[in-house]
Formats: C-alpha cells, sequence, structure tokens
C-alpha cells in the first residue's frame, strides 16, 4: 500500500475517533439532569415538565403537591395550584396532612436550588414511611418562570380585603349560584357569558385578577383565568378551593332571597323529588329513580368531555354546558332530564338555560358536590 492510502486511512481513522467522542460527550449531556444534585439533596429529583403533568384542577388521584415554604410570606400570595402547604418548620406538628397511602406520589418544593426546605421534608417523609417521593429542586422560581398556573389562599385574599388594595377579585360560577353567596369584594363572570362580560374587566391588564368557583372539582376559575391571559392580563392567578372553603372559614355572607322562591312546590316526574332550589332534585329520590329504573330518565352530564371521559356516572351522556344551547333540540320531552355537574354549579346553568329555549323539556338538576371514579362508581352529597 501506498504512502498516500497509508495517510487517507490514518486521516479517515482519527475522524472517526473525533466523531465518536463528541457523540459520547452529547450523549452524557443528554443523559446528566438539568440541575445537579447538591449536597443534602434529597436522592430522587424531578423537573418542570414531571410536576406539570401531575398538576391538574381537579387535583390528579394519587398525588400530594406539598409547599415546603412558610405560609404568610410565600405559599400564601402564590403557590402550584392544589399544594398543600407543609412549612417543613412545622412539618411534625402537620402530619396530618399527609395521605394516609404511603404509596401516594408526594411531590414537595420550596423557593428553588438554594432552598433546602423541601429537601428536609421529602427525608422526613421518608422516614414516616412513605415510599414513593420526589422533590422539585428548582421549585417556585422556575415554576413561574417557565409559566405555570399560580394560585393564592384564602389568607391571601383577606389580606387584600382588610387593606384595600388594588385587584379584582372573580366568581366564575352562574349567577344563579353566586347570587346565593360570594366573597366580599367579588363580581361574578360566570365562564359560559365570559366573552359577553369583558367590559367589566379592569382596564390596567397588570392588575391582579384572582379567579374562583366551586371548589378543587371545579373547573371554571381555570378556564375563565386562562382566556384572560388570552386577553393580555398579565397578572392572573387562581384560588381553586373557592366558595366553599372560604364560606366554612369565614361564613356564608348575606344575600337576598331568590326570587320565586324554592323549588318545592314544583311538581316532578319519575317519583323524582323536588330538592331546596328551583328546578333541583334531592339527591335521594335521584339515586332511588337510577338504581331503579334508570331508562325513566335522562341523564346529563354537562362537565368538559376531559372530565366526562376521566369519569361519570355509568349510563350518563355527555352534553357539555358551551355545547348546550346549539343543542338543546336534541333533548327529549317525553322523560325527565337531569343535569348534573360536580358541584351543581353548571348543572342548574343548565336547567336555566334549557328552561329558556325549550320550555316543554322535563328538566331537573343535581344540586350537589358529586366526586366521579374511572369504573362509573361515585359518591354524592346534597348540598344544604
Amino acid at each position: 500500500m501506498n504512502a498516500r492510502k497509508w495517510g487517507f486511512l490514518a486521516l479517515l481513522t482519527a475522524s472517526l475517533t473525533v466523531f465518536s467522542g463528541i457523540a459520547s460527550l452529547s450523549a452524557q449531556a443528554a443523559d446528566a439532569p438539568a440541575i445537579q444534585a447538591k449536597e443534602g439533596w434529597y436522592k430522587s429529583l424531578v423537573d418542570f415538565d414531571f410536576v406539570r403533568q401531575n398538576v391538574d384542577i381537579p387535583p390528579k388521584k394519587g398525588v400530594v403537591l406539598i409547599d415546603s415554604r412558610p405560609a404568610a410570606r410565600q405559599y400564601d400570595p402564590g403557590h402550584i395550584p392544589g399544594a398543600v402547604n407543609i412549612p417543613d418548620t412545622q412539618f411534625d406538628k402537620q402530619t396530618d396532612k399527609l395521605p394516609a397511602d404511603k404509596a401516594t406520589l408526594l411531590i414537595f418544593y420550596c423557593g428553588g436550588v438554594d432552598c433546602m426546605l423541601s429537601h428536609n421534608s421529602a427525608f422526613k417523609a421518608e422516614k414516616l414511611g412513605f415510599t414513593n417521593i420526589k422533590v422539585y429542586a428548582a421549585g417556585m422560581p422556575e415554576w413561574k418562570e417557565k409559566g405555570g398556573p399560580v394560585s393564592v389562599s384564602a389568607a391571601y385574599i383577606k389580606k387584600l380585603i382588610d387593606e384595600k388594595a388594588v385587584y379584582a377579585l372573580i366568581d366564575a360560577r352562574p349567577k344563579r349560584v353566586s347570587d346565593k353567596g360570594m366573597i366580599p369584594t367579588s363580581i361574578n363572570i360566570s365562564d359560559t357569558e365570559f366573552d359577553k362580560h369583558i367590559d367589566k374587566l379592569p382596564a390596567d391588564k397588570a392588575t391582579q385578577l384572582i379567579y374562583y368557583c366551586g371548589g378543587l372539582e371545579c373547573v371554571l376559575s381555570d378556564k375563565s383565568a386562562e382566556k384572560a391571559r388570552k386577553l393580555g392580563y398579565t397578572n392572573v392567578v387562581t384560588y381553586p378551593e373557592g366558595y366553599p372553603e372560604w364560606e366554612k372559614i369565614h361564613g356564608a355572607a348575606p344575600v337576598a332571597a331568590a326570587p320565586g322562591g324554592g323549588g318545592a312546590s314544583q311538581p316532578t316526574s319519575a317519583a323524582l323529588v323536588p330538592g331546596k332550589e328551583k328546578g333541583s332534585v334531592t339527591t335521594e329520590s335521584f339515586e332511588k329513580v337510577w338504581k331503579e329504573n334508570p331508562g325513566a330518565i335522562l341523564l346529563v352530564d354537562v362537565r368538559d368531555a376531559k372530565e366526562f371521559a376521566a369519569g361519570t356516572i355509568k349510563g350518563a351522556i355527555s352534553l357539555p354546558i358551551n355545547e348546550l344551547e346549539k343543542k338543546a333540540d336534541t333533548l327529549p320531552t317525553d322523560k325527565p332530564v337531569v343535569f348534573m355537574c360536580s358541584t351543581g354549579a353548571r348543572s342548574g346553568e343548565a336547567y336555566d338555560t334549557v328552561k329558556l329555549l325549550r320550555d316543554e323539556v322535563k328538566a331537573y338538576f343535581l344540586d350537589a358536590n358529586i366526586k366521579f371514579n374511572g369504573d362509573g362508581t361515585y359518591s354524592i352529597a346534597q348540598k344544604k
């Protein structure tokens, strides 16, 4: 073999060696975690994408997100939606906030890579026997930087009210529900009528908007918050626990009696018994009919399609509230139509809508808190 060929082979071999080295370094870089663990950190770390997949309203089953920061100065004015607050300094006193099932996924976070609170709490949870623990080390700073949704607490709202601060507190529930009681200083902009009442929002798009609705099972505040962000509002947060928690802490706000009174005088069909609210039926009578003769009524789930797919009452049909006006003419008139949702808010609005558009429909609704399971089972509690 001549010198020219030997030279070519040597050059080729060297090039392949360099390429292989670069590829190896690239693979190592790809496998390396975005944040390198520091001394004293908990061993199992997760990133923004992992947390985002496990954050939802209603909260994802089998997951508990824990904010290890102090309450008043950090958790109250801004935390990841659905997170419970167990300050690391109070961990031993607040273990009752942890789930009974030790296999539950616990995700701890705090104030970023220089904050040790979440790691400290993770070690404490491990000592208690929890077996599926993660730490989101980048914590709240990265969450906000990457555009993750932010929630506030009841204590923060009370502070704003007491200090007469500048903010807009918005009840995203239907008017028929908010008329029974709202958090003081609230305005009502029903999510289903959001576009009709944009004029109620503040002109200054830097004003903090705080949306709430009927609790952790209610998605209306999240939906309205997203619509406000699309309009250009830059400081939009939610209070996911909503009016149920506020009422529990501070009591119900006094409201005027609803015109027309309750629904006790209204006749119903298929052995359905009128409930306290006009158009509602008692959960007891509904469950009796549904168990003994489900074909006697049409049960309509007016939640979003995503919620319906995650779990509903077996035998119910899906008709999201936002599609009801267009599809009201598909509802039968030969048997009762019972609307349901998670809290009674959207189902009540569905009743009002159908009675306005097609009074001949024998429409009713469940004014109840309902928790749906993926297998078609459910638990239901009548509103008091």
